[in-house]
């Protein structure tokens, strides 16, 4: 089965789907696989038509069942030293390089590889495959397809999110909220800096009183926080503006995002920021130009995983793997998403979150064949007829 499991994540790594690009080949690919093991396949475009999830279900269509989720898209390789062609996969001293091997294509590759061992196991609740686009970019997909579940009235009861976690099960995680704000001015001659409204100036103070407010998080961590750091963090990714020295910038940029550990971190960040927007610097801009602005635009915002006492996901996944506990960690997934539709969830997938995004990504063969041993263990606890998955 692993030599099965390489060939197919080989040709993952073919389909260039960095989150920019289109996923339609890839997708197509595994709907191909899953429908040659009898499974039901659900391809969902988005508005563009250049991206699509794909939901697919082996066994009854009834309510209940487990979810097997991961994400097609990629990271840019723009600027990354890589010593190969980072998308074409390379073995050697028992790892597999490419981009998207850990994350999170090489479980994706596990699930097609098990998936006609599955389709056998499958007895009175079905298995789903949920295969997203845009994860790295503010899990648009994910939102995407939990409303066509809705819409369609599709409930699972479980979900297993195979991002990279060494095998480890991860029962909780930080949200993950993402935002562009755009700052315009009036354009002017630099020696005459009262005449015009400098947006990169203004950017600048937004951008001291978001750390300001960074500073304030650390104090508000919850006493039971389990993360590391304990407290909601805020990190600024971009601030882009101006063109020449002498000219005054009109326009201006900002990328920031915050991990929140409680919901009510970020509502503080918002009031306040929005606050000091509507209070100071609105009014200072457009004394000077009344067209003045600052938008800001939400990539995403997407809930974290909340651990809970009764997690049906985490007493199966714990038996699958041996484990006998789960941990939390500070990056997101997609997992707070399917919890919001009402499943027990989990996060458990083969690979080192340390070598995602990064150049010579790699999976370790043995973490693939780890995640195989549980995806075999699953289609017995399916084959089980009764269980009530």
């Amino acid at each position: 089965m692993i030599a099965e499991t390489k060939r197919i994540l080989a040709d993952l790594i073919a389909f260039q789907t960095v989150s920019a690009d289109s996923n339609l080949q890839m997708i197509a690919y595994l709907a191909q696989r899953l429908e040659a093991c009898g499974a039901s396949v659900d391809v969902f475009q988005d508005k563009s038509g250049k991206k699509a999830n794909l939901f697919a279900a082996l066994g009854p269509a009834c309510d209940g069942g487990i979810v097997l989720s991961g994400h097609c898209d990629v990271v840019p390789v723009t600027d990354q030293d890589w010593t190969s062609d980072p998308f074409e996969m390379v073995e050697q001293d028992g790892k597999l390089y490419g981009r998207g091997t850990c994350d999170m294509k090489g479980f994706i590759a596990a699930t097609l590889a098990m998936a006609p061992h599955l389709a056998q196991s499958v007895r009175e609740r079905p298995l789903h495959f949920a295969f997203t686009y845009d994860e790295e970019t503010g899990c648009i997909g994910a939102g995407h397809l939990a409303q066509s579940l809705t819409d369609r009235a599709i409930k699972p009861s479980l979900a297993i999110i195979g991002e990279p976690t060494n095998m480890q099960i991860i029962e909780g995680h930080k949200g993950c909220y993402e935002y562009t704000t755009r700052f315009q001015g009036l354009e002017g001659h630099g020696s005459a800096p009262d005449l015009g409204v400098n947006a990169v100036e203004f950017a600048v103070r937004y951008v001291s009183r978001l750390l300001a407010l960074r500073a304030a998080l650390k104090t508000m961590a919850p006493d039971s926080s389990r993360f590391d750091p304990p407290w909601t963090t805020l990190n600024i990714g971009a601030l882009k503006g101006g063109s020449v020295h002498n000219v005054i910038a009109p326009k201006a940029q900002v990328d920031w995002e915050m991990r929140p550990v409680q919901v009510s971190d970020a509502d503080f960040v918002k009031s306040s920021i929005a606050a000091y927007c509507n209070d100071v610097l609105l009014p200072q801009m457009r004394a000077v130009h009344p067209a003045a602005s600052i938008e800001t635009e939400v990539i995403g915002e997407v809930a974290g995983l909340v651990p809970v006492d009764n997690n049906e996901a985490l007493r199966i996944v714990m038996e699958l793997t041996g484990a006998n506990g789960a941990d939390v960690v500070p990056f997101g997934t997609e997992a707070g998403i399917f919890q919001s539709l009402g499943m027990d969830v989990v996060v458990c997938g083969p690979g080192s979150i340390e070598q995602a995004h990064k150049a010579d990504e790699f999976i370790k063969v043995d973490q693939l064949s780890q995640c195989l041993t549980m995806l075999e263990k699953l289609g017995g606890k399916l084959s089980d007829t009764m269980n009530r998955l």
